[in-house]
């Protein structure tokens, strides 16, 4: 992420970024008079999104709204969707027992863990076609929810939610080549409300003003903020030195969180996001955490996929722990509620 913030590599870039920016500004405005097809569906749909290429926290807030929708009585009638980032597998598929990370994507496969009993989740690239397939198969399905959906058009949401990094506002960011965004910064528009993520939990008013301000420079809807609030369940790793093992988009964050918290980082191995660990990387991490007797400290998205591997030792699962981490709203959580209330829950 580093090379998008070098001023010299924005400049070399910036002819290509023009030309991305008008084919997406062209593509969306298609769209916007249907020229290129959009459907909806009976089903009431939910987007969740961003304009960069990812980290804003996506999948945490999936899981906010899920935990919402069952709350208020949708238990057993709610779906997600999302492409399955990551998985060998293609097409549509409803996650089942057999299913694994490599099957359904890590993310997806978090999500199932967490939600089976209460929710349906789907993988599939063409939501047009997924969309049908979840309402036939679960026709008391009553809402969709859209894992990463901002950029497709083609299914017209009842409600869209835009992501956007406290650390990396999509308002000081460009289009790519130049910066992160997949689109143009007045895609903004689209949305219903627009989320400002990872925040400072003591984030001041006047701050959240100012960026309020800029924000409404493309939107003039809802603006909330919101933070990682982590769940310390972790109790033999506490105290103790941990290897950290980390294959996300920003692991540095969660590196100072855990510094924070006490814990002592005698080692960091530290993957691309979305990684897929191999045998031979596990066996080195396990190697080091018996020379140092560590315990082994990961991401909830991690665990997810290195717990999947039939592979693993039970001495090494001993020694793995991990943090989840919520969403927590700075304030005006009521209005949110409210404002999502309104869009899907009421007839």
């Amino acid at each position: 992420m580093q090379l998008f913030k070098n001023k010299y590599w924005q400049l070399l870039m910036s002819p290509f970024s023009i030309l991305y920016k008008w084919v997406m500004q062209l593509r969306n405005h298609l769209y916007d008079i249907e020229h290129k097809a959009v459907f909806r569906f009976d089903t009431k749909v939910i987007s969740v999104g961003n304009l960069s290429m990812g980290g804003t926290g996506k999948t945490p807030f999936v899981e906010y709204i899920l935990r919402f929708l069952i709350q208020k009585g949708y238990s057993n009638c709610v779906a997600t969707l999302s492409r399955g980032y990551g998985r060998k597998s293609k097409g549509f598929r409803i996650a089942n027992e057999k299913d694994s990370p490599k099957t359904i994507g890590d993310e997806p496969f978090q999500i199932y863990q967490k939600f089976k009993n209460e929710a349906v989740v789907s993988v599939g690239e063409d939501r047009v076609l997924a969309i049908p397939s979840i309402i036939n198969e679960y026709p008391e399905n009553k809402v969709i929810l859209l894992d990463d959906a901002f950029q497709h058009r083609s299914v017209k949401p009842n409600f869209s939610v835009l992501l956007t990094d406290y650390n990396a506002l999509f308002y000081e960011d460009y289009v790519l080549p130049s910066g992160t965004l997949r689109e143009s910064r007045i895609g903004a528009k689209r949305a219903d409300v627009i989320i400002v993520t990872k925040c400072p939990i003591n984030l001041a008013k006047a701050e959240q003003n100012k960026i309020k301000l800029h924000i409404k420079k493309y939107t003039d809807k809802p603006i909330f903020f919101t933070s990682v609030k982590y769940k310390m369940t972790v109790a033999k790793a506490a105290g103790r030195d941990i290897i950290l093992v980390t294959g996300i988009a920003q692991s540095q964050r969660f590196k100072e969180h855990l510094t924070k918290e006490g814990f002592k980082i005698v080692k960091h191995f530290d993957f691309s996001d979305h990684h897929n660990f191999t045998l031979k990387e596990i066996e080195e991490i396990e190697k080091m955490a018996n020379a140092l007797d560590s315990d082994i400290m990961t991401t909830e998205k991690d665990w997810v996929r290195i717990t999947s591997m039939p592979e693993l030792s039970k001495a090494f699962q001993a020694k793995l722990f991990y943090i989840p981490i919520m969403v927590q709203f700075l304030d005006e959580e009521k209005t949110f509620h409210q404002i999502l209330e309104d869009s899907i829950l009421t007839t």
